[in-house]
């Protein structure tokens, strides 16, 4: 029997640099997992809240159908 139990080669410092950059990666796909989900379901509790209005609120005129005309009274440069 061998006294070499040394599996994952961890006293190669070449392979160790590689595992501390795997797992970086991992924890950084891990975050990105955590942050789309978090926002699909914002997005999602938004369209929620859009199915649970009445019909005629989706298909009536715009309150403000001027406000992108309005300018600041002191802004003159256009």
């Amino acid at each position: 029997m061998t006294d070499n139990n040394d599996y994952l080669r961890t006293g190669d410092g070449d392979f160790r640099l590689r595992a501390d950059v795997l797992a970086l990666m991992m924890k950084g796909a891990g975050y990105a997992l955590v942050f789309c989900l978090v926002m699909g379901f914002f997005v999602w509790i938004f369209y929620a809240i859009g199915l649970l209005l009445p019909e005629e609120s989706k298909e009536a005129e715009d309150p403000t159908p001027f406000s992108y005309n309005l300018t600041i009274e002191g802004d003159q440069s256009a």
